[in-house]
């Protein structure tokens, strides 16, 4: 009796093992992130805790010293966002498409 429960909780145990760690031989791991795309997400943060911040000041949660200068970094990021942005599209729409 004591085999069988063994042989039962390595049988099980190696059941896990290969359930847990086994990768199938494809993965589909979504569509591929170009820096571009990752600025634009990057962008939309930004605004979204721009927003946050806004809405917590002004519900007066939030000191004024510490509103202006996390609104200050906050801004300072965006406007690096949106230079580092209009770069690379001015730099993509220089370059011919080689898609076509």
């Amino acid at each position: 009796m004591n085999i069988d429960a063994f042989l039962i909780c390595a049988l099980v145990t190696v059941g896990t093992y290969y359930y847990v760690f086994h990768l199938p031989g494809r993965l589909y791991l979504g569509p591929e992130k170009t820096r571009l795309g990752y600025l634009r997400e990057r962008k939309e943060a930004v605004y979204e805790n721009l927003r946050d911040l806004n809405f917590e000041y002004s519900a007066g949660k939030m000191p004024e010293a510490d509103y202006v200068s996390l609104k200050s970094n906050l801004q300072d990021e965006a406007a690096t966002l949106l230079a580092e942005i209009a770069r690379l599209e001015a730099k993509a729409q220089q370059t011919p498409d080689r898609k076509r």
